[in-house]
């Protein structure tokens, strides 16, 4: 049977660390321009001990999301030892293409897609490059239309990137501004006979109650009238987060036959490390498991490090494990993991994938 293959990956891991003392002199208003009363310190400590974050990576002034997309495609298309000539797709998921420093107005002319390849020098005309602007599920759902092009005999041959610069759309009087952070990351799905692939999938958007929960909106400052910036229901996403994204999750796995103790790893978006840890108890809740087994191995977490880089998130996290780079976690011959990510639109989507 033809599966869809993972067969490389790559990371890009921008070089500026910006801890949380960073925020330690800023001005956080709340959403009427009202200074917040606590404490910076304090406010410090209490989104380190809800998201878990403690740095966060941006890139450099001179780099743009779609330079950190091509080194990420770079790494895997290096791991996956093919001729970046035989790719039929590059599928580029992101939320605002290229921002400049300094700047929060997005550049989408040509696509963030042409851009990446014209990078990598790609030169065959069939090999088509298009965007996928689906929130922080982006990458997911680029993996899953790859699947389906592999499915349809479409393509043999995928390269998806996931690629964003939040840092540059961030309002500094917001104290939700602490958890983006910027990345890249990158896989080469193949057309391959065997066990090994994508086994099922799940896509939702839930829009009509719930688009507004992650959008564009003015500073809180009220002085700045001409630029967006990502605004969030912190509350509202963490709420719809816990009651959707186990039960898509539960579907996947039930359409295979899989049970979730079969499951080695749950990679899930590193939106905010207290809300990904009560989406995994409320799935095992779902099989009347009351504690999660061996619950730091079966759920890793980069959000301390990395923060939350949208769309970047999951193929990072795929990255460090396969290449050994994240202490304490592997994935063996056989191994199945789901991979999941909840965002913007309201969306969701999970992958089961065996190895």
């Amino acid at each position: 049977m033809i599966k869809s293959v993972i067969i490389g990956t790559g990371s890009y891991i921008p070089e500026v660390k910006v801890d949380n003392t960073t925020f330690v002199n800023h001005l956080f208003l709340d959403k009427t321009g009202t200074p917040i009363k606590q404490d910076n310190s304090l406010i410090i400590k209490k989104f380190h001990d809800i998201t878990g974050i403690t740095e966060r990576r941006y890139a450099k002034p001179d780099q743009l999301a779609s330079d950190l997309g091509v080194l990420a495609a770079q790494e895997a298309i290096t791991a996956a030892s093919i001729d970046r000539e035989t790719l039929d797709y590059i599928i580029v998921a992101h939320n605002f293409g290229n921002l400049d420093y300094g700047s929060n107005r997005s550049n989408l002319l040509p696509s963030m897609a042409s851009r990446i390849k014209a990078g990598l020098q790609v030169e065959n005309p069939d090999c088509v490059g298009y965007d996928l602007p689906f929130g922080c599920p982006g990458w997911v759902q680029g993996v899953i239309q790859a699947h389906l092009y592999i499915k349809a005999e479409a393509a043999k041959r995928c390269l998806v990137i996931g690629t964003e610069t939040l840092s540059r759309l961030l309002d500094p009087n917001d104290r939700d501004s602490m958890i983006y952070s910027d990345g890249s990351g990158a896989v080469v799905v193949e057309a391959r006979e065997g066990e090994q692939g994508v086994v099922g999938y799940k896509a939702q958007t839930h829009a009509l109650h719930h688009s507004e929960l992650l959008n564009m909106g003015l500073s809180y400052s009220g002085n700045d009238t001409d630029s967006l910036y990502i605004k969030m229901n912190g509350r509202k996403v963490y709420e719809f987060a816990l009651n959707h994204v186990p039960l898509v999750v539960k579907s996947v796995l039930d359409k295979a036959g899989v049970h979730i103790s079969e499951i080695s790893k749950v990679l899930i978006h590193q939106a905010n490390e207290k809300m990904d840890a009560a989406i995994l108890d409320r799935l095992f809740k779902l099989y009347d498991i009351d504690e999660v087994p061996n619950n730091n191995n079966v759920m890793p977490m980069t959000i301390g490090w990395l923060g939350n880089s949208s769309v970047a998130t999951v193929p990072t996290l795929l990255d460090l494990i396969l290449k050994g780079n994240l202490e304490g976690h592997h994935i063996h011959p056989g191994d199945k993991i789901v991979m999941a990510s909840v965002g913007a639109g309201m969306n969701i989507n999970a992958i089961l994938y065996q190895f």
